[in-house]
């Protein structure tokens, strides 16, 4: 009989596969990545793969929640001090993220977005449309913890400052991949992103920490 497996072995199991995969997706891109490749990067056996992903749009859908997890994780509302100083040093962060895309999956999503599974079928892969939900949803959390304590008395709806981030971020860096981040200004950029985010927020400043 063979061993039986806990769950937790599998979950980290699982992680560690997901990490190779990523590795795998940011060099190669989704069109031009097979199962194999990510089997010799893990170094396990298609038995041992096929035990957790079905296919090749399975195993990115994967990769993706797992990437996402971390942005979400990291907008949760501060238990202290100021949540606008919250989001700004959010913002700021991203200078170095944009700079370097070729070292992130945005090739691999681009790819995907546009491939014709996709496409064709979206009603397939519901994570993507819950992807963006639950983003926008997590950063309309920070707004309203900053409207409950009263540092915020924003402009527009905590929804609509939200998306307007997500859109933002999202054209920003597919213009830089595919220009450059000098021919696109990454930084300028984000200095106006939080010139409009303070106007749309309005946040108290003598509740900055």
């Amino acid at each position: 009989m063979a061993p039986k497996v806990s769950e937790d072995y599998k979950q980290e199991r699982k992680r560690e596969l997901l990490k190779a995969a990523k590795r795998v997706f940011i060099k190669k891109g989704f069109v031009h990545t097979s199962m194999q490749d990510i089997m010799d990067e893990a170094g396990v056996s298609r038995g041992t793969f096929y035990a957790y992903f079905d296919n090749i749009d399975h195993v990115f859908m994967e990769v993706l929640k797992f990437d996402d997890q971390q942005i979400i994780q990291f907008f949760a509302p501060p238990v202290e001090g100021s949540v606008w100083m919250h989001i700004k040093h959010w913002v700021e962060e991203q200078q170095a993220y944009i700079e370097s895309l070729h070292e992130t999956l945005i090739l691999a999503k681009s790819e995907f977005f546009l491939s014709s599974q996709y496409v064709k079928n979206k009603a397939s892969f519901p994570y993507i449309t819950e992807r963006y939900s639950e983003t926008a949803a997590a950063i309309e959390r920070v707004i309203e913890a900053g409207m409950h304590c009263g540092e915020f008395r924003p402009e527009l709806q905590p929804d609509v400052i939200a998306r307007f981030l997500i859109s933002f971020m999202n054209g920003l860096m597919l213009d830089t991949y595919q220009l450059g981040p000098e021919s696109t200004k990454v930084k300028e950029q984000l200095v106006a992103l939080l010139f409009s985010m303070e106007q749309m927020l309005r946040p108290i400043h003598e509740l900055r920490s």
